[in-house]
């Protein structure tokens, strides 16, 4: 595939070449950002809000393929995310987040509260201070949207069946000075909004 050129129905023969060469790189996860390939144009392939991948338009219904393909991801500086080996770098398009926290158990730890969640494509992640979360006030609905770092510059978006477990977590909390509705895991403490924001919301 040329520089810059888009990948096309001709182009199964490169995908499949591309698949081969993530699976040689497999056990455990590969180290993506160590790779440096030369970028070798877009893919047409994408991943939806809801954590589904499509090719060409049509869900990967494989399971194992998209575990595979999620263990050679990278998002770089560029905002952009690629799927990336050790010869070659090539674009997709991520609607919200690469993945999805679709199940997450609540644990004690030296007394503190340890979140920890499972992704879509099988990523085991604890809330902390290595994996944080962020949270965002995002449509007209105003819908609270969580995020958990996952590695690199990806993130998981937590569903919204589990978004509500998650608020049920939290607490009150005073952080620099502003009363604030926030959530600990690990030890750290991750702020949802400004109290005063919650109840203006809940009017």
């Amino acid at each position: 595939m040329a520089k810059g050129e888009i990948a096309s129905a001709g182009d199964a023969t490169s995908l499949e070449a591309l698949i081969s060469r993530a699976a040689s790189s497999h056990g455990g996860l590969p180290p993506v950002d160590k790779w440096n390939p030369d970028f070798c144009g877009d893919l047409d392939m994408e991943i939806r809000a809801d954590g589904t991948w499509f090719y060409m338009g049509t869900p990967i219904g494989r399971a194992p393929l998209v575990r595979l393909f999620s263990t050679v991801l990278r998002k770089d500086e560029d905002g952009k995310t690629y799927l990336v080996t050790p010869v070659e770098k090539v674009g997709i398009r991520v609607e919200d987040a690469p993945f999805v926290a679709v199940e997450m158990s609540v644990t004690e730890r030296d007394g503190q509260q340890v979140l920890t969640f499972r992704t879509n494509v099988g990523d085991i992640v604890e809330a902390g201070a290595d994996h944080p979360m962020r949270f965002e006030i995002a449509g007209d609905n105003d819908e609270l949207k969580p995020y958990l770092h996952v590695r690199g510059r990806l993130e998981a978006l937590v569903s919204r069946a589990l978004m509500y477990d998650v608020v049920a977590l939290g607490h009150a909390s005073t952080i620099d000075g502003i009363s604030m509705f926030n959530i600990k895991s690990g030890g750290m403490d991750f702020p949802i909004m400004p109290m005063d924001q919650l109840e203006a919301l809940s009017q």
